[in-house]
């Protein structure tokens, strides 16, 4: 039924315009469809972010949306950084340590940041 469909992710905001800086300007996603005044879609790689507006925005306490980077993970993190993103700092989970704003389990990669809604992110780098 489902299993040969896209799904995309989808992030509640307080306020579009404070997403559309975040999102725009401090991920570097472009917008390809909007609805109306409260609804934005961005592209994201072979995928979409739908960014709206919410009165529940910010009561997710888990992670919303994934991204997996590959070999681009130091890159897009420290391109984040200097464009003011704070990272997240998960201590205490299982098997995995962590290196200043990196998390490391094993081999891969990880890294969550949240944008100005509470919306949690994860970068890894698979």
């Amino acid at each position: 039924m489902l299993g040969n469909k896209d799904a995309i992710a989808t992030a509640a905001v307080k306020d579009i315009e404070t997403a559309k800086r975040f999102y725009e300007d401090k991920l570097g996603l472009k917008p390809v469809h909007t609805e109306g005044e409260g609804v934005i879609t961005y592209k994201t790689g072979g995928s979409s972010l739908l960014v709206y507006e919410s009165q529940f925005a910010g009561t997710n306490k888990a992670t919303s949306v994934t991204w997996g980077v590959g070999d681009d993970f130091d890159a897009i993190v420290e391109s984040l950084r200097s464009r003011g993103v704070s990272f997240e700092h998960y201590d205490g989970l299982p098997e995995v340590t962590r290196e200043g704003d990196i998390h490391r389990a094993g081999d891969l990669k990880l890294a969550w940041f949240k944008d100005p809604d509470g919306n949690i992110h994860h970068l890894n780098s698979a």
